[in-house]
């Protein structure tokens, strides 16, 4: 086929050259014969069609993609060179953190805070209720335990063991010992030896007295400190004693063993922030505060050992599988992400969640806005991709980090009901209260 066209082509060439000359006729013989009534009209040259130029910036799009890109550094030693460049200048950055796990948002973030998508990332204390910043939930927490001595010292003693200290496994290693230590009493309430704890003992020095809060929980459950004498020994040593009143109540210190096994650390739950806004051509923009990219010590160091194995990953050939993976820890690098929901009237509902959170947090964070909570919907993101509410894929999983915009859709039972009805399908879906507070989108 391919000789087939090659022979059209040479066919038009020749016939286009004009009429054969001989090689014996000279230069002016050769001069072509033309009729002298029929003079050489030149026809205008017409611009491209409409459809032509589309055809041409389709293929000039094609082509620029497969322009080759530029490439860095492929020999492995300039490849050390610049993660090594990489690695100093983050290790820099890291040091002069003041406190590992806090951030602060530079002071220029500040300013413009009137204009950001939301003011900074924000938490909620769960013993008090009170709005914190970052950098103020770790202090406020710890307060608030403190506080909460005066009211139920047991309790408090228990959220300090499990929230102070931050070794989960140095933390579950003492709590158990503590559980047995009671476990024993409640077993042989007759055996003196079992409602006395050595404070120089191996094992209490080792697991228990290096944990914060272990102290107040014996003394806030009834054991005392006494010195008392040591077979074998001149001077006498320091106990914690329990006493007699509470050894006569051996239900409760059960049910203070049930609570110290089963606490968990008290963290800040991650403030949602709702807000609702009118119709914007803004929608798609974000304009996100520090708190959404700054990363903690923690994750600075997670981040070197990350670009540490860039080394040997630009070495070498990545399968399809390979090179997915490399995409998903890159999404994993954002903790938080601000999504947008448009509803049917145009109007935006936002809120912030955590980047690791599963996409059933969205629907029942859009849920509870809705007048008709128990109405199905489905939320789209761009490119008409539908989120199901079951699902099990996180946010950053899904690509909607460190923002992203997602639509509101009837579920089409629903959407037949409404018009059914004759109701309006685009009418407003908010409870009052919220459109009550509703903002402009800036």
């Amino acid at each position: 086929m391919k000789k087939f066209f090659q022979e059209i082509k040479a066919d038009i060439k020749f016939k286009s050259a004009g009429p054969g000359q001989k090689l014996t006729e000279s230069v002016g013989e050769r001069a072509p014969k033309e009729k002298p009534n029929q003079p050489a009209l030149r026809q205008p040259r017409q611009g491209p069609t409409d459809e032509a130029q589309m055809a041409a910036a389709a293929a000039l799009a094609r082509l620029e993609q497969k322009q080759p890109r530029a490439r860095g550094p492929t020999s492995q030693e300039s490849i050390r060179n610049q993660v090594r460049k990489e690695l100093r200048a983050e290790a820099t950055v890291s040091a002069s953190t003041e406190a590992p796990g806090t951030n602060t948002v530079p002071e220029a973030k500040e300013e413009g805070s009137a204009h950001l998508a939301v003011p900074s990332v924000c938490f909620t204390c769960p013993l008090t209720g009170a709005t914190l910043r970052k950098d103020q939930r770790d202090a406020h927490i710890k307060e608030a335990i403190l506080s909460h001595f005066s009211t139920d010292p047991v309790a408090a003693s228990i959220m300090k063991i499990h929230t102070f200290n931050r070794d989960r496994d140095r933390v579950k290693l003492g709590v158990d010992t503590i559980a047995k230590y009671l476990d024993n009493i409640c077993l042989h309430p007759e055996e003196e030896k079992y409602r006395k704890i050595k404070l120089q003992n191996r094992v209490f020095q080792e697991r228990i007295n290096c944990l914060e809060g272990t102290h107040e929980f014996f003394e806030a459950i009834g054991f005392q400190k006494a010195l008392l004498p040591v077979p074998d020994q001149e001077g006498p040593e320091e106990f914690y004693v329990l006493s007699e009143a509470a050894l006569a109540q051996p239900q409760s210190l059960q049910r203070h063993r049930e609570q110290l096994l089963v606490a968990e650390p008290v963290r800040a739950t991650l403030a949602r922030q709702r807000r609702v806004f009118r119709p914007s051509p803004m929608a798609s923009q974000f304009d996100l505060p520090g708190d959404f990219f700054n990363l903690t010590a923690e994750e600075i160091k997670r981040e070197q050992k990350l670009r540490s194995e860039a080394v040997e990953r630009l070495s070498m050939l990545r399968t399809k599988a390979m090179r997915e993976r490399e995409e998903q820890r890159e999404m994993r690098k954002y903790t938080y992400t601000l999504l947008r929901v448009r509803l049917p009237d145009g109007c935006l509902l936002q809120g912030t969640f955590y980047a690791r959170e599963r996409v059933a947090a969205l629907y029942a964070f859009v849920r509870e806005a809705l007048q008709s909570d128990w109405l199905p919907f489905d939320l789209l993101a761009s490119g008409g991709q539908r989120l199901s509410e079951d699902e099990s894929l996180a946010f950053n999983e899904c690509g909607l980090v460190p923002s992203a915009l997602l639509t509101f859709s009837w579920d089409a039972a629903v959407l037949a009901d409404i018009r059914a009805a004759g109701a309006e399908p685009d009418s407003s879906i908010l409870k009052p209260e919220l459109l009550a507070a509703i903002e402009k989108l800036s």
